[in-house]
């Protein structure tokens, strides 16, 4: 049997492309929105093409985007791009804005007082990478849809 030609996106036509894109102005109330986007995004992935997602998967969601959401604003003048889209039984979250410079997650310290938002996505997400863009960088985590059946609530195998 032949393969499917792939359509423009490298996808194979029965595969179904789940996205969406918002653009955030950086201002205070972008935080709220972000977070607000992401949950009608991932209640539209359940009620319109029935894939299930897990209340673990919207509660993480919502919590790495208020994280990138927070960074692009503190550290980024100018508007923001949050994306959002299904990648097989992940939901995968991108945060482009304008700074080139690429954050690092910085050594577990108790005694810091904030800039603890990209060790947060790292710990709860599959997967995570920044990459600098042409214009700015982007920002991108992995979070499972479905709770590990072997309760581990990242998805991940403990160390």
């Amino acid at each position: 049997m032949d393969a499917a030609p792939a359509g423009g996106d490298g996808t194979l036509p029965f595969e179904r492309l789940i996205q969406t894109t918002v653009a955030l102005d950086g201002d205070g109330a972008d935080i709220a929105h972000a977070r607000h986007c992401a949950a009608g995004f991932l209640a539209r992935v359940q009620a319109e093409h029935g894939l299930p997602v897990s209340r673990r998967a919207l509660d993480v969601t919502q919590l790495v985007v208020g994280e990138l959401v927070t960074n692009a604003r503190k550290y980024a003048p100018g508007p923001l791009l949050l994306g959002l889209r299904i990648i097989g039984d992940l939901v995968e979250v991108v945060m482009w804005d304008s700074e080139p410079v690429l954050p690092i997650a910085r050594a577990a310290d108790a005694g810091r007082v904030g800039q603890h938002g990209l060790e947060i996505v790292m710990a709860v997400s599959q997967g995570s990478e920044v990459q600098r863009e042409p214009v700015g960088k982007r920002v991108t985590a992995r979070i499972a849809l479905l709770d590990d059946p072997g309760g581990i609530p990242s998805g991940r195998t403990p160390w």
